[in-house]
């Protein structure tokens, strides 16, 4: 770690670090595995800005090093805290320039800790170690150095991937007059496990430090968080049972209670979380709406319909505070649909207003989907009149799929007042419909009708598919010379319609 007994270069009675050019640039260049540096907002991104503030902007993405000084003293600016903060925050993308900034500021003023810790940031964030532990020293002499300036060192060296130096900045706060209590901690735990697979990493640190500072649930919150990013379910059990059995049961910490159910519903344990889930129940821990969401959302993309139904009956039954909205409804019976559970799709359909939640056109669709995908014959003619009666409209696709379900099922009366249903409410496009209609009832012998609906579509100028047309040519001239006579006129008609 480059810190503490370097000789500081800075001015101590300015209080100012140094300028760009006469410091050390960013250690990048000798360690090749840092991570790369991403690209930070600028005052180009930020189009609700001040005047001063976007002038100095431009002076320092502009001017040369030599010139900044100058070039902002002739602005005739003055540097208000405000603006200083506003200004820093634009400048992650060009740390020289802040350093410069920052000293042309600090000339005849205190800038405020604020200032100080954003610039401490800025270094921090561009590698700039060495310039950022001489601003640390400059802040502990003037008395403004505290946790916020830790905490964007700690996050600074885990983002460059010097977690060993993260952890010996922990270890050197009580040098530098700042408290190592649980919020330094969890700061630094928190910075770990921000980054990819590092939360075992950070539980090596805690183990470490909480011999001397007891961690609080924050600290394995922060933890439990971690493995469930890493998908750890095994090391999520440790923590969870060394958090329960360190604080017993404790409404508290739901929020990390729930990161690990989650953590387990991931690693397709889901018995076990809906275990911990009926405990939490009743040690009157109760989870938000928000975790039942999630949970769904994942056993709806794990396609179990078995566990989702089970977690639903244990979210209504915990009360008046946890009431699953439309949202949640469709995924549930979504799901079910795709399983073709049609009796637990009635069931949640049914309940949906008792809590609530309306169902809409999605719901109608999904379920009608369902029933035409499982021949419910009667139970599609039922619900389709329950559809058009609450005035939600099928699906053009789901009309033609209807269509040639019911035809198979020589069930052409219902067929035909879908049709109609169609034609009168405009449901497009409409083609497809219509070709199912034709050939269905072709396939029924039900040649009159074929050729009455098939001069409606004409006159109404609905594509009849060539594909459709072969079809009923080979039923019409297998039929009798009369028909096939009148599927003649037909196909003229067609043809003429084509041109």
């Amino acid at each position: 770690m480059e810190v503490m007994d370097e000789t500081p270069d800075f001015v101590i009675k300015n209080k100012i670090i140094p300028s760009s050019s006469s410091t050390t640039t960013s250690p990048t260049s000798h360690n090749p595995h840092r991570p790369t540096r991403p690209r930070f907002p600028t005052h180009l991104d930020a189009p609700y800005i001040s005047s001063s503030v976007r002038i100095i902007c431009e002076i320092l993405a502009h001017a040369s090093s030599d010139d900044i000084e100058s070039a902002l003293a002739c602005t005739g600016i003055i540097p208000t805290p405000d603006l200083v903060h506003e200004v820093l925050q634009l400048s992650y993308n060009s740390p020289s320039s802040a350093v410069d900034f920052f000293r042309w500021a600090g000339r005849g003023q205190r800038l405020s800790p604020y200032a100080w810790n954003l610039m401490v940031d800025v270094l921090g964030k561009n590698g700039r170690f060495e310039q950022m532990w001489n601003a640390v020293r400059v802040m502990k002499e003037d008395g403004v150095l505290s946790l916020p300036a830790f905490a964007s060192i700690f996050d600074s060296y885990c983002g460059a991937g010097k977690y060993d130096e993260a952890v010996m900045s922990f270890d050197v706060m009580s040098m530098h007059g700042v408290e190592q209590d649980v919020v330094a901690v969890n700061s630094l735990l928190s910075a770990i496990c921000r980054q990819e697979n590092q939360t075992s990493r950070a539980l090596e640190f805690l183990n470490r430090v909480k011999k001397s500072v007891d961690p609080d649930g924050d600290s394995f919150a922060i933890l439990l968080e971690g493995w469930e990013k890493e998908g750890n379910v095994e090391e999520a059990n440790k923590t969870f049972g060394e958090m329960v059995e360190r604080f017993e049961w404790n409404s508290e910490h739901v929020l990390a209670y729930e990161t690990f159910l989650i953590t387990l519903i991931r690693g397709k344990q889901v018995d076990e979380a809906l275990k911990f889930l009926r405990v939490m129940k009743g040690e009157n821990c109760f989870p938000t709406l928000k975790f039942f969401s999630n949970a769904l959302d994942i056993l709806v993309k794990l396609n179990d319909s078995t566990h989702a139904v089970q977690l639903w009956d244990i979210m209504v039954g915990i009360g008046f505070n946890l009431m699953p909205n439309s949202i949640m409804y469709n995924a549930v019976i979504g799901l079910l649909c795709n399983n073709d559970d049609v009796d637990n799709v009635f069931r949640f359909f049914d309940q949906m207003v008792f809590h609530g939640a309306f169902p809409d056109s999605l719901t109608y669709n999904m379920i009608f989907e369902c029933l035409i995908k499982n021949k419910k014959v009667h139970e599609v003619e039922k619900f389709f009149h329950e559809m058009i009666k609450n005035e939600w409209q099928p699906t053009p696709l789901n009309c033609a799929t209807a269509i040639t379900m019911l035809l198979d099922a020589d069930e052409p009366e219902i067929a035909i007042e879908i049709w109609n249903y169609i034609l009168e409410n405009g449901i497009f496009p409409l083609q497809a419909s219509a070709n199912k209609l034709l050939v269905g009832l072709c396939n029924l012998g039900r040649l009159s009708d074929v050729r009455r609906f098939a001069e409606e579509m004409l006159n109404r100028r609905i594509l009849i598919y060539d594909v459709t047309m072969h079809k009923l040519k080979k039923a019409f001239y297998n039929e009798s010379r009369n028909m096939r006579d009148r599927f003649d006129s037909l196909e003229r008609r067609w043809k003429t319609s084509q041109m």
